[in-house]
């Protein structure tokens, strides 16, 4: 009898162990493969430069650039913008937390703490802004903060204007602070009593 026991117990145990060794386990399944790299990676200061014909217009400048195979996309951060119009004037100047742009800069998209500046004063801050060359226009979608050259602040939600920001538009949720309103009306009321 014990020897009954004894062998039903050697041969359960050979099938258990059997069936351990042929069960996969979750190592058996897993591929490994090559973790992918960026095809460029840039970690100092690293300038690109966009020219039309002779023409400067754009320079970029960073401390972080990363292109993935496959796209021509380039990942920056932080970066700083320089927009040149087409008499090689710096037009506009750009700089947020991170940004994504092609390898033509057909277009620049900048996220985070987006803060833009034209030369004569006006000052841009959003939470994200898009420069696309085939209109030459910079545009977003949600909140922005305008403080134009005069100190008047204005902010609302949506903003399209040309890349010197001169002509801009916020498009909704208007609300502003105007300096000097009262003289600045005063002024304006003289000249037209003034005019014939």
């Amino acid at each position: 009898m014990w020897t009954f026991f004894k062998n039903a117990n050697l041969i359960i145990l050979l099938l258990m162990l059997n069936l351990i060794s042929c069960s996969e386990t979750k190592e058996d399944n897993v591929v490994w493969e090559p973790k992918e790299h960026p095809v460029m990676l840039f970690s100092d200061t690293t300038v690109l430069e966009l020219y039309e014909g002779q023409r400067l217009s754009w320079r970029v400048k960073t401390a972080y650039l990363e292109r993935w195979g496959g796209s021509d996309s380039i990942f920056v951060k932080p970066i700083f913008a320089d927009i040149y119009d087409s008499l090689g004037n710096k037009s506009a100047f750009l700089r947020a937390d991170s940004g994504n742009l092609n390898m033509r800069m057909t277009f620049v998209r900048a996220y985070g703490r987006v803060y833009a500046l034209s030369p004569k004063g006006a000052a841009v801050r959003a939470d994200s802004l898009m420069w696309l060359k085939k209109d030459d226009k910079i545009r977003t979608d949600g909140p922005v903060r305008v403080v134009g050259e005069t100190g008047d602040v204005l902010q609302g939600v949506g903003f399209i204007s040309e890349a010197k920001l001169e002509n801009w538009h916020i498009r909704s949720k208007v609300t502003g602070i105007f300096q000097d309103a009262a003289k600045r009306l005063q002024e304006e009321d003289g000249k037209l009593i003034a005019s014939p």
